[in-house]
């Protein structure tokens, strides 16, 4: 087994965040990662991007040109990487900052409206959490227990007042990923 995310979005979005849950749940899976997170200077407004290989063998670079899967957080990152995706791969975006025009005939591609999910839920920094949700359940690359048992210890225990609500919108983005996906 080997795969490669490449996550992308704007900074604040939680991308680093998401990708460090991942890369969690993937070492307590007893599984081999290279995790490459990636952000600009800016204090605001700045691009974040995040590559993850996951695979049961060895992992030799992080670096991935044609990624299986993208968890695309706004409109930018579609633009500037959904062309990326090699053929027959995954991508989950969010479709409330990314509009519902995407196309691609050559992948899967579950658009979810995340930032509208997370704020019904009661914190729009959720959004991450959802598309995260949405990833694992259409790849099944770790269990969704994984990915909260990983909020745990990778959250600083002034932050795990958040962890409900985190929890929430996981199992929110896994459910919306599983109706799009029958």
């Amino acid at each position: 087994m080997r795969q490669e995310v490449f996550m992308a979005g704007m900074g604040g979005q939680g991308v680093l965040l998401a990708g460090q849950l991942l890369a969690q749940a993937a070492l307590e899976a007893g599984l081999e990662l290279s995790w490459f997170p990636l952000y600009s200077p800016e204090v605001r407004g700045g691009r974040a991007t995040c590559t993850l290989v996951i695979a049961d063998g060895e992992v030799g670079s992080p670096v991935v040109g044609q990624p299986g899967s993208v968890i695309l957080m706004d409109g930018i990152a579609v633009d500037n990487h959904l062309n990326r995706v090699r053929a027959g791969g995954l991508a989950v975006v969010n479709s409330s900052l990314a509009g519902d025009e995407i196309k691609r005939d050559d992948i899967d591609l579950v658009a979810i409206a995340a930032t509208d999910v997370a704020v019904e839920l009661g914190s729009e920094q959720a959004t991450n959490m959802v598309l995260l949700g949405a990833y694992v359940q259409a790849s099944g690359v770790v269990e969704a227990q994984a990915i909260e048992d990983a909020l745990h210890r990778v959250l600083p225990e002034r932050h795990h007042d958040y962890i409900p609500t985190n929890v929430a919108a996981l199992q929110h983005g896994a459910q919306l990923a599983a109706e799009q996906l029958q």
